[in-house]
């Protein structure tokens, strides 16, 4: 089925019922109440004639009356019902009455995995059909939204996200074109065109175990900060000094406008290259010698590693010395393979700050699954100040940056 036809849903099952006076259905319920029929939109009490009524029985668990255990069979008996009280009857079933994953079931190839998992944000629901799945696409964006109570529209992504903003291309499945977002998360209210910035509400969960890991009146410095979910509850929930950063103007301006929604007024946000704001923001503040916590966020798994030779030298030529105490914390992640993810995030890191971080981690954690063979990986470490003040010996064609697109 490519096209949804609701009128294959139509049809007739035999259930058990018990028929007992009005005054008892409350009680009755009790008694039954793990073989009570759930079905969508269907209630389990059936009107009758004068004062009875009927508690329709799922045909599975319900096997009749002499079936029951006796503290049951008793209690029943105790409100004048008996096995004479028990018959069958007939429920009409339509479209409505099922469940959207039992739709899907039932209108997809049962010989190839079905449309398992979907992301929410707002009043959008995003997909990422696989291949097998797009003749079907149509038809799924209207169960979706049949489904799905308060949505608007359904997208599918059409491509890999965009290397220098972490956006994508998207077809409209169904509703309305309409792409601005209102998402609540860690007691934060988030607001963004979905069309134009990166958000991912899996994340939702990484982004509270940061904000746990953040000391109260810290500072943070989020480099890849987006439309803000690590920088605005830090600043709300912690108390923290933040300066945000991204290079995506549409996420700037939503990220300045999340500060505005949740009345933060710690955060300071920029609009650059993540290697620029490492080395014009954060450099000249530890070079005033802080005294607070400091911890950085990298969150560009495809690339944030590549990044960190920003910290080699950073205070190379200052009167800072290796005697003196930064008490900086840096959680970068990375995309890795399944088989070594741990030891390959950790090698990466030292690869490119060129040096054994073995005392200086705080945790290398796998934060999901991309696919089978793909997982996001977060490693937070302290930041060895001998690094920072180490001799530069990247060579430039390895130094990644970022450029806004012309």
């Amino acid at each position: 089925m490519t096209e949804l036809d609701r009128d294959k849903f139509v049809k007739e099952i035999r259930v058990s019922s018990a028929q007992v006076v009005s005054s008892n259905v409350g009680k009755s319920m009790r008694i039954l109440k793990k073989y009570l029929l759930k079905i969508e939109k269907v209630r389990p009490v059936r009107e009758m004639e004068s004062e009875m009524r009927s508690i329709l029985l799922d045909p599975i668990n319900f096997k009749g009356f002499e079936l029951l255990d006796e503290a049951e069979k008793n209690s029943l008996i105790g409100l004048n019902i008996t096995n004479d009280n028990f018959s069958d009857t007939t429920v009409h079933l339509k479209y409505e009455n099922f469940k959207l994953d039992d739709v899907l079931k039932a209108v997809l190839p049962k010989d190839q995995e079905g449309c398992t998992s979907f992301s929410r944000i707002g009043h959008i629901v995003h997909l990422n059909l696989r291949d097998h799945l797009l003749p079907y696409k149509l038809l799924i964006g209207e169960v979706l939204m049949d489904k799905i109570p308060n949505i608007k529209t359904v997208v599918n992504k059409n491509h890999i996200i965009d290397s220098t903003y972490r956006n994508f291309q998207m077809e409209i499945l169904a509703g309305v074109e309409d792409f601005t977002a209102e998402v609540k998360e860690n007691s934060c209210t988030f607001k963004f065109d979905f069309s134009k910035v990166y958000w991912n509400s899996r994340l939702c969960t990484e982004h509270e175990r940061i904000i746990k890991l953040l000391p109260e009146n810290a500072v943070l410095f989020d480099v890849f900060a987006g439309v803000g979910p690590f920088s605005i509850p830090a600043a709300k929930l912690r108390k923290c000094q933040v300066f945000a950063n991204d290079l995506n103007p549409f996420s700037f301006e939503w990220l300045n406008e999340n500060a505005h929604i949740n009345k933060v007024k710690t955060v300071k946000t920029f609009n650059q290259d993540g290697r620029d704001f490492i080395l014009e923001q954060l450099r000249p503040y530890l070079l005033g010698r802080p005294t607070k916590t400091i911890h950085v966020t990298m969150n560009l798994p495809a690339i944030a590693v590549e990044f960190l030779d920003a910290y080699v030298g950073l205070l190379e030529g200052s009167d800072i010395t290796e005697r003196d105490s930064i008490n900086l914390t840096v959680h970068v992640y990375g995309f890795c393979q399944e088989s070594a993810s741990f030891t390959e995030m950790r090698e990466r890191v030292e690869s490119v700050l060129k040096c054994n971080l073995e005392k200086h981690i705080v945790e290398i954690i796998d934060v999901r699954d991309i696919s089978p063979k793909k997982h996001m990986m977060r490693m937070s470490f302290h930041m060895p100040i001998a690094v920072l003040l180490a001799r530069d010996e990247v060579s430039e064609p390895k130094r990644m940056k970022l450029e806004p697109e012309k």
